[in-house]
């Protein structure tokens, strides 16, 4: 202690207690190199923070690209100093939520990604002095695009490829050929085109091509598949797509009435049942032409009238002088009644009478009937029908659950309804089997509920906190760990220092009195409290100076 009186002190207006320069001298080097090491800590974690803020959330750019223009679209950013990143095994590609649209746009005035359809904009970019191939060649791929916007705007197509064969049209060909079309469609799973979209995609195609005949457009699925395969191409093996699926929806119609029936009756899930139906796709026509005669008591109707008078021979020409007696008719000659003569023959100069020959010819209309039949196509020949109706299950006030079977008289009012239901006709050939058995009901397997810390939302909740959660945490332990502790090795100052700067300092420490013990110190005293905060923040130096006064007092 002696020591540490003698020691030669620097000035004391710069270590004072309460100055910073003082505190800082006091404070050790570990401790100051702790908490320069600690700030600096925390202010990476700080930036960093601020950095991870700063980027904000990332949303999708594109999404299933090709390695071509994927490679190309992730060149384009880079060039633009654009952060991204690619997802879902390189599926998609995500940038900033706030700069999506405004890299889409730039990238779209660059021509990416080039894997979506070109049209007609084609021809804006003409250039000059090219050819007129080049040019039917440019005008045919716009058309080719366009078609494939138009189609792909359907509902049911993932996507579509067209095919145009336009050939080049010569005055002085003597036959011209015909265009074509070939039609590629990519159909989302699950999804099927009926008879009416395929006529209107080859409708769409074949009215956008001059010239183009409907039959000339051929459209096919993913599978290969030829969709547009018209009644006229020739016989087909076997029911095509269109007529199983209309056996399909009349089969299904059949179950929908029988379920629609007994389940009212028997309750639901009591109740199965199928329909087997055999349709008739042929195509026949008949023409039947009929006569018969004219019945009833109508008037017969005239078709035509023929008549036709002849008149063979002549009579006695008047002959001699011209007079009153020439001019009258010969007296027949009379003869006496008894005699053998006869009349004069025409040879002998007798007179010759005329013949008249008269022929009437009437034909009438008979009754004539045209008749031409065509057969529908799709006429149910034979419907078999199977219907299973579980046993009747009855519950007790004391939950217990038995099964009884149904009666026959139920059997067979419920074999009544489904024939009604269904039409059934006994003369084609249809035919219906109801039973009546228990149904099998397999215990459903427990589906255990996802924990709290499987739950989607929370794994993305996680997700989403993890980086500045990090980041806090490192944040904490830097200043519980080192910020902390310098700070109070720095408060703490060591045994010496403090008591050589108190002693050494007239103004804050007055002499001891000559008599302590008669000494009442003032309760207001400026001096009696820095004393007190001595004591408090170092005991040791205070019972130093105590152990001193009390040694200089016995000497």
């Amino acid at each position: 202690m002696d020591n540490a009186l003698t020691t030669p002190l620097p000035n004391a207006a710069a270590l004072a207690p309460g100055s910073v320069t003082a505190r800082l001298a006091a404070v050790p080097v570990k401790a100051m190199v702790m908490l320069t090491l600690g700030v600096a800590a925390l202010a990476a974690v700080i930036a960093a923070l601020a950095m991870w803020s700063k980027g904000g959330d990332y949303k999708l750019l594109y999404a299933n690209l090709s390695d071509k223009d994927g490679g190309a679209v992730l060149a384009q950013l880079t060039q633009l100093n654009v952060p991204y990143k690619i997802t879902e095994g390189g599926a998609a590609i995500t940038v900033p939520a706030d700069k999506v649209h405004d890299v889409r746009l730039k990238l779209a005035q660059s021509g990416l990604p080039k894997g979506t359809t070109s049209g007609f904009e084609l021809m804006d970019n003409a250039r000059f002095g090219q050819t007129q191939f080049q040019e039917r060649l440019t005008f045919q791929r716009g058309l080719e695009g366009e078609l494939v916007r138009s189609i792909s705007s359907l509902s049911a197509v993932a996507s579509a490829r067209v095919h145009l064969a336009l050939p080049q049209q010569n005055g002085f060909f003597r036959e011209q050929q015909r265009p074509s079309a070939s039609v590629l469609v990519q159909l989302h799973p699950g999804r099927t085109l009926d008879r009416a979209q395929i006529a209107g995609i080859v409708h769409l195609v074949s009215s956008s091509v001059p010239e183009l005949s409907p039959k000339a457009v051929s459209v096919l699925d993913s599978s290969g598949s030829l969709l547009s395969a018209s009644s006229s191409d020739g016989p087909t093996q076997g029911l095509d797509a269109h007529q199983l699926q209309y056996v399909q929806q009349v089969e299904s119609s059949y179950v929908k009435r029988v379920m629609d029936i007994i389940e009212p009756v028997l309750g639901r899930d009591n109740v199965r049942a199928n329909v087997t139906a055999e349709i008739d796709f042929s195509q026949t026509e008949a023409t039947d032409e009929l006569f018969k005669p004219n019945q009833g008591n109508a008037p017969a109707a005239v078709r035509s009238l023929q008549s036709s008078e002849s008149v063979n021979g002549a009579g006695a020409q008047p002959a001699g002088v011209p007079g009153a007696a020439s001019n009258q008719p010969p007296v027949p000659a009379t003869a006496p009644l008894t005699g053998a003569s006869a009349p004069l023959t025409p040879a002998q100069g007798g007179a010759t009478a005329p013949t008249t020959r008269r022929d009437n010819v009437m034909n009438y209309e008979l009754d004539k009937t045209v008749r031409v039949t065509r057969a529908a196509t799709g006429i149910v020949k034979r419907l078999n029908t199977a219907v299973v109706v579980n046993h009747r299950v009855v519950t007790d006030a004391k939950g217990k659950t038995t099964s009884t079977p149904l009666s026959a008289d139920e059997i067979e009012k419920l074999t009544a309804l489904v024939q009604e239901s269904i039409g059934f006709n006994k003369d084609r050939g249809d035919s219906l089997k109801l039973i009546n058995a228990p149904f099998r009901v397999e215990a459903m397997p427990k589906v255990e509920p996802l924990p709290a810390w499987k739950q989607p939302w929370l794994t993305d909740l996680i997700r989403a906190a993890a980086v500045p959660g990090a980041l806090a945490l490192i944040a904490l332990l830097v200043v519980t760990g080192i910020i902390k502790p310098a700070i109070k090795a720095a408060n703490t100052v060591p045994v010496g220092s403090q008591v050589d700067t108190v002693v050494a300092d007239p103004p804050n420490l007055a002499a001891p009195p000559k008599n302590p013990l008669s000494l009442e110190a003032p309760a207001n005293d400026r001096r009696v409290l820095d004393a007190r905060e001595l004591a408090k923040s170092n005991p040791a130096a205070v019972a130093h100076i105590v152990r001193d006064w009390v040694n200089n007092e016995s000497a």
